[in-house]
């Protein structure tokens, strides 16, 4: 995905910081029935993000000890004056075309506004290319669900309400980790190694869905499969033709003139979802640029948050979770 280069980015760190003082006060920003707290019997502290490394001594492959090795999350929770938790938590992966992280407005906006609604959200530093390419990417992902899965009891999350969200290039990890995952690995010398990595569920924005020739973005396929890669490989990425009846539900929005990811991805993936009877949702704008965010600058584009709170909210994601987890 194109950042949009200094500018851009700046600007997205502002509108994250503005958001994150309006959430944190409860303001309704992007919507009343968006951004209302939800009833909830998880009680979570006050805490400041807090960086996570996905892995405690060095992630498997990697290449050096730089930043760019160390993959992790940032973590957010729920907080500020009687602020609760409903149970569940999404890991927020950024566009960027699998080179970059435009973390500014695809991460950090939306995860004070999980917050607003009492989710916990996780904002995932994944390794990229042309340095690191596929499996790497996807092992991290898969990674940060066994994490939250493995911590959920500290975090207040129920460990079957973990959802996997993506913008761009995100959202094609977000695709894989739900038509690619697995049961754990009941024998793993890493306890977290041995739970699942599916997600209950996902949330795709402006997605890269296929490696296809006629669909792919051809700088995401680059940098997560290399030049030329094997025709194999270019298929079992292609997360329409991995749709299968176990893929979690998914919310999916886009806009039919995006001009850098069409809009058949989002179209693809959506039909495979609906032959396979996957529960799905998606929403296709008449017009919008390409990485758009939280579509603060236009009307239309702003009511997807809204949309996608309904599409919790009717699926029981937003409801109390139940007491066994609680912080007493």
């Amino acid at each position: 995905m194109i950042t949009g280069g200094f500018a851009k980015s700046q600007a997205g760190l502002i509108w994250a910081i503005i958001l994150g003082l309006f959430f944190l006060q409860g303001r309704a920003v992007f919507g009343q029935a968006a951004a209302q707290p939800v009833p909830a019997t998880n009680r979570v502290s006050n805490t400041e993000p807090q960086v996570i490394p996905l892995w405690e001594h060095g992630a498997p492959g990697a290449f050096g000890d730089s930043a760019a090795d160390r993959p992790a999350v940032t973590l957010y929770l729920p907080s500020g004056p009687g602020r609760i938790g409903t149970g569940t938590a999404v890991i927020i992966a950024p566009g960027g075309s699998y080179q970059g992280l435009a973390t500014a407005y695809e991460g950090i906006q939306e995860a004070y506004w999980f917050n607003a609604m009492g989710v916990t959200a996780l904002v995932l530093q994944y390794r990229l290319g042309p340095r690191y390419h596929h499996p790497i990417e996807l092992g991290d992902a898969q990674r940060a669900i066994r994490l939250v899965r493995a911590r959920a009891r500290e975090w207040n999350v129920e460990p079957n309400r973990i959802g996997m969200m993506g913008f761009s290039a995100g959202g094609h990890l977000a695709s894989t980790t739900g038509t690619h995952f697995d049961t754990g690995k009941p024998d793993a010398p890493d306890l977290i190694d041995r739970l699942s990595s599916r997600p209950d569920f996902l949330i795709l924005g402006y997605p890269v869905i296929s490696m296809q020739p006629s669909l792919a973005h051809a700088r995401s396929l680059r940098n997560l499969l290399g030049e030329n890669p094997d025709p194999k490989l270019v298929d079992d990425l292609s997360n329409e033709l991995r749709v299968r009846p176990d893929t979690p539900p998914a919310f999916l929005f886009h806009t039919a003139n995006d001009q850098v990811v069409s809009v058949e991805n989002s179209i693809a993936f959506y039909r495979a979802l609906i032959k396979a009877k996957v529960p799905a949702e998606m929403h296709i704008f008449e017009s919008g640029p390409h990485g758009f965010g939280m579509g603060q600058t236009d009307a239309s584009l702003a009511m997807w948050p809204t949309l996608l709170a309904n599409w919790m909210r009717g699926r029981g994601l937003l409801s109390p979770a139940t007491p066994q987890n609680a912080t007493r």
